[in-house]
């Protein structure tokens, strides 16, 4: 299947330079562009591409109001990953907030670009360690703690284990490893979570584990 991507970025050189890396990649294609944040929602909206690739910051409305506004819409709006020249704490925890399932600087690698595109298109997010322990300090750094969402009551024992584990950054693989069980199986268990808790990939299970005080910070990576 080809993944359908949009690019959303003030600078038209930019958009020039991703759009070739990506329809290079023979799973790929560029569908539309944009060059403000509000382009960006219609096109969302219109086109309903696979993922977005959002500037940060972008006149008419910047890329975390953006996402913000795509991620809340219909279950069709496509997932987002941040593409920004700023490695910022503040934009970080903004942009997975906001619902962005993905961080990457603007410096990254072609390669790299595509992985982390087709990872992120298969469900997956695209959240380096260093960056999960970050957004887990700013997390933990605010005063008051989200409360509990009532869905926790419903995840089992096990489900409520891995959903620390994600919590932590593990993959499923070093999930699979700590349990001793199989990767289909983590696989199973980390779907369930989500959907039980009504989140949208592991980014979020992150951020609520941590904004919930579900977990605690000392073991992350």
């Amino acid at each position: 299947m080809t993944i359908t991507i949009a690019i959303a970025d003030d600078q038209p050189l930019v958009r020039a330079g991703l759009r070739m890396i990506i329809d290079a990649a023979e799973d790929m294609q560029v569908v539309a562009e944009a060059g403000d944040g509000r382009e960006a929602v219609d096109i969302a909206r219109r086109v309903h591409p696979d993922l977005m690739l959002m500037d940060i910051r972008m006149p008419v409305l910047d890329g975390i109001e953006a996402t913000r506004q795509i991620t809340s819409g219909s279950n069709r709006s496509p997932r987002v990953v941040m593409l920004t020249t700023f490695d910022l704490d503040e934009y970080v925890y903004g942009a997975l907030r906001a619902g962005a399932s993905g961080f990457l600087l603007k410096d990254v690698g072609p390669e790299q670009l595509v992985d982390g595109i087709r990872t992120v298109a298969q469900g997956d997010s695209l959240l380096a360690p260093s960056v999960t322990t970050r957004l887990i300090q700013t997390i933990v750094q605010a005063k008051d703690h989200a409360p509990i969402p009532p869905a926790i009551d419903e995840l089992t024992p096990r489900e409520l284990e891995i959903f620390k584990l994600i919590a932590r950054g593990l993959s499923n693989a070093e999930i699979a490893e700590q349990l001793v069980l199989s990767s289909a199986t983590v696989k199973t268990h980390v779907t369930r979570v989500l959907t039980k808790l009504g989140l949208r990939d592991r980014v979020q299970a992150v951020v609520l584990a941590y904004e919930t005080a579900i977990a605690q910070p000392g073991a992350c990576r």
